[in-house]
């Protein structure tokens, strides 16, 4: 069964174009329009109150000839109303398509042929299920929650023309503007059937997956604010048995230690924060653990926990007294910052750098520094690091990841204010993680190190509270930035008159308490100590004394548990049966004195020593041979010393030609050691004189000082070191620079009264005191 639907309509008809919507058949529909377009759709109206709404793209203005469909709608104008506000409203019904033939006129008057299009109903098995279809899934769409009138409903119940019902469903799809033309334009109601029950089912598809979502949402949502309900309800019902579940009182016990911890508004701000974070993350979780160590951290830093100064200045000296013999200007530098700290009580604290040999007390007088302040004591070696994370942490990031060892030492210490030695800052290594004796600069800079920020904590740390000592065998190997930011205080080796002080008061007494010798105490006569120093070492300091009292110790020890009689007194005899044949030798006295031989002196970082300078000549072609393992700067003294004897050598009554047809070899023994240094030169001069002159060499007087070549002798340093080393040697008379003599206070009275000083400008000077 077929049906036909024709429509007689006038022969012109005005057409007006919109953009907004697209007009369907059968569609009632408002038109807002502004006061100066409704005037102008109410004039392009004739008397039939009908009008061809065509869907164009561009927007129309007065006067122009807009672009427009083909396939428009012939509308019925119901009703106009003039707004209160203004403008006006028209109520248009959607009659049949129609085709814009023939077009003339300017908007708003454009006048056009049109004729309907006909349309061809067939109804068949395809449309009946096509419509069944249709109405299902408008159903389904309405229970997904598309909203759709109630009376579009029950008129899409009751119609039973395909065409009809595809216009009105197309109306209430979300289709864009161009596809809704592109069904107006589809004459055949089958196809146009098929294209909306093809929108339809991609609309409904749509429509349940994001119901599916909205519905997984929602059941997520409930079920975390029924958990947090059950959590709240748990917590209350804790509370009241007074009871806690491990994490919520590890939470509180973390943020009970967080306001109790006195840190600064910024890094309050920061644990606050990281402890927020900390309550959303999962116990199990490894971010956890690593929240949860970085506050225990934060927390337990000592940001306000000081001890408090001990400011009794005679205390303090009594208690350095008490734990070691002499040092008197690192006796003296402490109880300046004690006077200063009682006068002052915001200061910060002093970086110091003990210089010296090894075995001196450097790392002992920290200890006592500290007791003496009342501070604690923290103590770390630097002697082989190479990784800068040892001093600044690492990042977060990384796994494992700690503090320095800075700030790890103060949350062990808990005060902010104690005294921190960084020993053996010379031996500091340098490889691909970084260079730590650069990350000290910000440590050991008072100007900088009260903000210090260590990588792990990411917050300024304040360090000015803290005494930092470092502590050095040399200063060379120090990087110049780092020993600028450090007082440096030189600590000298000892006489054999302070080494037996020292062994009476300290060593001795705590061998013995060691050695398990406290109910049968031994007795140290004081030539049995003197035969200890002189006999058996040979040091700047009295690392090598306190062992070998030890030693003397042990074997009494050993000879009370087989059943001997007890040695109470030890007396030379007994150090020389315990201990063996002596190890050290007087070389100076026992020599007599020799041609082109010259005693010279140095310094090491083990503290001074003696060195003998050999020279001796043979035919050659005036070439210098030069052995001993000398450095370069050594090597470049002697060749000073042999061009400025070569340059004056009539002075000393030395045989020009003698001298140009002779090769000089000079040799310093103990070959394997090697040496280094400019303070060799006068003695180099001086053997080679002895040796060109044959006059003999005074054994008894060792020299020291670098030369120039024009014969003058120029200072040098670390002369207190040197002039224990002579006296140990029994040297009797020691030649030094002139601009040395004001470093004669620094020696002891009891050596000056043993030593003759000869103070020269010149080497004439020098080689006169020297040879015979």
């Amino acid at each position: 069964m077929s049906e036909s639907v024709t429509l007689t309509i006038p022969s012109q008809l005005p057409v007006y174009p919109i953009r907004e919507i697209v007009a369907f058949p059968y569609m009632i529909f408002p038109l807002f329009l502004k006061d100066e377009e409704l005037f102008r759709f109410e004039d392009m109206l004739g008397h039939e109150q009908l009008v061809t709404l065509v869907w164009s793209q561009d927007e129309p203005v007065a006067g122009g000839a807009p672009r427009f469909s083909e396939i428009g709608t012939l509308c019925k104008v119901n009703q106009i109303y003039r707004l209160p506000e203004g403008g006006g409203k028209v109520v248009l019904e959607g009659v049949a398509r129609v085709k814009v033939m023939e077009a003339m006129g300017e908007f708003p008057h454009i006048q056009a042929h049109c004729e309907p299009v006909h349309e061809f109903v067939e109804k068949s098995m395809v449309s009946d299920a096509l419509v069944q279809s249709l109405n299902a899934l408008l159903k389904i769409a309405l229970s997904y929650g598309r909203p759709l009138p109630d009376d579009v409903m029950k008129m899409i119940d009751l119609i039973e023309n395909p065409a009809r019902l595809a216009d009105l469903v197309a109306l209430y799809v979300n289709l864009p503007l161009d596809e809704q033309q592109r069904l107006l334009e589809t004459v055949d109601p089958l196809e146009r059937l098929k294209k909306v029950y093809m929108h339809l089912t991609a609309e409904v598809q749509r429509l349940q997956v994001k119901g599916e979502v909205q519905a997984e949402v929602t059941r997520r949502v409930g079920k975390s604010q029924k958990e947090y309900l059950l959590r709240e309800q748990m917590k209350q019902i804790q509370e009241e048995l007074g009871e806690e579940d491990s994490r919520s009182s590890e939470l509180n016990e973390l943020r009970k230690r967080i306001v109790a911890a006195g840190m600064p508004p910024e890094v309050r701000k920061v644990a606050d924060k990281e402890l927020k974070r900390l309550e959303r993350i999962n116990s199990a979780s490894p971010e956890y653990t690593v929240s949860r160590t970085y506050l225990d951290y934060l927390a337990g830093m000592p940001w306000k926990n000081a001890t408090k100064d001990n400011n009794d200045i005679n205390q303090a000296e009594t208690v350095l007294d008490e734990d070691h013999y002499d040092l008197k200007k690192v006796k003296e530098r402490i109880l300046e910052y004690l006077a200063v700290r009682t006068l002052k009580e915001k200061m910060k604290g002093p970086i110091l750098c003990f210089v010296g040999p090894p075995g001196v007390g450097k790392t002992s007088l920290g200890k006592s520094i500290a007791r003496s302040l009342g501070r604690k004591f923290i103590r770390v070696s630097l002697g082989g690091m190479r990784d800068e994370a040892e001093i600044r942490g690492h990042r977060r990031t990384y796994i494992g990841a700690l503090p320095g060892r800075i700030i790890q030492e103060l949350y062990r210490c808990g005060t902010n204010n104690p005294v921190f030695m960084l020993d053996e800052v010379d031996k500091i290594g340098l490889d691909f993680r970084g260079d730590p004796a650069s990350a000290l600069l910000e440590v050991l800079d008072p100007e900088q190190n009260n903000t210090f920020t260590d990588h792990y904590l990411d917050v300024p740390f304040d360090l000015s509270n803290v005494m930092f000592i470092t502590t050095a065998n040399q200063l060379d190997p120090i990087p110049a930035a780092l020993k600028d930011r450090m007082e440096v205080i030189r600590l000298s080796g000892y006489t054999d008159e302070e080494k037996e002080k020292i062994a009476v008061r300290y060593l001795i007494p705590k061998e013995i308490d060691e050695n398990g010798l406290i109910n049968t105490q031994p007795t140290f006569t004081t030539e049995a100590i003197s035969t200890i120093i002189g006999n058996y070492t040979r040091e700047a300091g009295v690392r090598n004394l306190q062992r070998n009292i030890a030693s003397v110790c042990r074997k009494v020890a050993k000879e009370i548990t087989q059943g001997k009689p007890l040695r109470a007194t030890i007396t030379p005899e007994v150090v020389t049966e315990f201990l063996g044949p002596r190890t050290f030798f007087n070389e100076v006295a026992g020599e007599s004195d020799r041609v082109g031989v010259v005693t010279g002196l140095a310094w090491t970082e083990t503290g001074g020593d003696i060195i003998f300078v050999e020279a001796t000549r043979m035919k050659g072609k005036r070439e210098l041979i030069l052995t001993g393992s000398l450095g370069d700067v050594m090597k470049e003294s002697a060749r000073a010393a042999l061009s400025y004897v070569r340059a004056n050598c009539a002075e000393w009554g030395i045989c020009e030609p003698a001298s140009e047809e002779t090769d000089i070899h000079i040799h310093v023994p103990a070959g394997a050691i090697p040496k280094d240094g400019p303070s060799a030169g006068v003695t180099m001069v001086t053997a080679i004189v002895s040796l060109l002159s044959g006059r003999p060499a005074r054994r008894d007087v060792a020299m020291t000082g670098e030369i120039s070549l024009t014969g003058r002798v120029l200072a040098i340093g670390g002369l207190k070191e040197k002039v224990l080393a002579a006296r140990r040697a029994g040297v009797k008379t020691v030649v030094a620079p002139a601009r040395n003599q004001p470093n004669l206070e620094d020696i002891p009275d009891d050596v000056k009264s043993e030593i003759a000083f000869v103070f020269v400008d010149d080497v004439h000077e020098a080689i006169a005191a020297a040879l015979q």
